[in-house]
């Protein structure tokens, strides 16, 4: 997959999409499908929210004094992906993807490309850690203020479709104020 192509849940091949392509979030259905369709859309939306940005745009801040950029919210989903799935489901310890443990650093010389295929990478690992596995299955969280909880793989998608929620909003003020693209 090329970072200009929205990530595909597995299970949308007879869903229908939204005209700029993101895939409709299941309106019924089994509980294991429905969240997988919302984490599905909300990552499509970061996409969206990034198409046909140059990498001086996607870096460029939101207002002072915050930094956040539409570039390292990508990284920092990246950063996302990889610690619920692999580190916290999965139980491997995984040095941080970036600089800075959050992502939301920027390094002069990584572009909003390369940030995107680093995601995309991220995604695919987490979906192939999960498969299979129950929505009862559990993992635990190794470090923060919730070291030592046990989560369940339902716990872990809800945290990241509210995670991914709450920075789409951040990035829909990024992309307004970037070139005035707003909704989605």
């Amino acid at each position: 997959m090329t970072s200009d192509q929205t990530p595909q849940p597995e299970h949308t091949s007879a869903h229908p999409t939204l005209p700029d392509g993101r895939p409709i979030p299941l309106p019924t259905g089994p509980e294991r499908p429905m969240l997988e369709s919302w984490l599905d859309f909300h990552r499509a939306t970061l996409e969206l929210k990034c198409r046909g940005l140059s990498d001086g745009q996607a870096r460029a801040a939101s207002a002072e004094p915050s930094e956040l950029t539409l570039l390292g919210l990508v990284q920092h989903l990246a950063e996302v992906e990889r610690t619920w799935f692999q580190r916290v489901l999965g139980d491997l310890d995984l040095p941080p993807l970036f600089e800075e443990e959050s992502g939301y650093g920027l390094d002069p010389v990584r572009g909003l490309d390369e940030a995107l295929t680093v995601w995309h990478r991220e995604i695919a690992r987490g979906r192939e850690l999960c498969a299979g596995r129950s929505l009862e299955a559990t993992g635990r969280i190794a470090d923060g203020p919730m070291a030592g909880t046990e989560v369940s793989v339902r716990w872990v998608l809800i945290h990241l479709i509210e995670e991914y929620a709450r920075h789409n909003g951040h990035a829909d003020i990024l992309r307004e104020r970037i070139d005035g693209t707003t909704g989605a």
